[in-house]
């Protein structure tokens, strides 16, 4: 009896599977944007990356800037 109903449950999720499967994989709204997305998150993450890079050498750039026209005063008292 309890194989019979795991069978029935198995098959019954077996058609499930089926049917979304068909209505994603046939669908071409869902194709498309699947693509899109894939297409499309590499070239963000890697913009993303490149300008935290530039801020950090700006604000590097900055510093030093700021470093060359404040030098350490240099200690007289010997």
């Amino acid at each position: 009896m309890y194989y019979q109903l795991l069978f029935i449950n198995n098959i019954y999720f077996l058609l499930i599977k089926d049917i979304l499967l068909d209505m994603t994989i046939n669908n071409p709204i869902f194709v498309f944007a699947i693509i899109t997305v894939i297409w499309f998150t590499p070239g963000i993450l890697i913009r993303r990356i490149n300008e935290l890079k530039q801020i950090r050498q700006k604000k590097k750039r900055q510093a030093d800037a700021i470093k060359k026209l404040y030098p350490n005063p240099k200690d007289y008292s010997n």
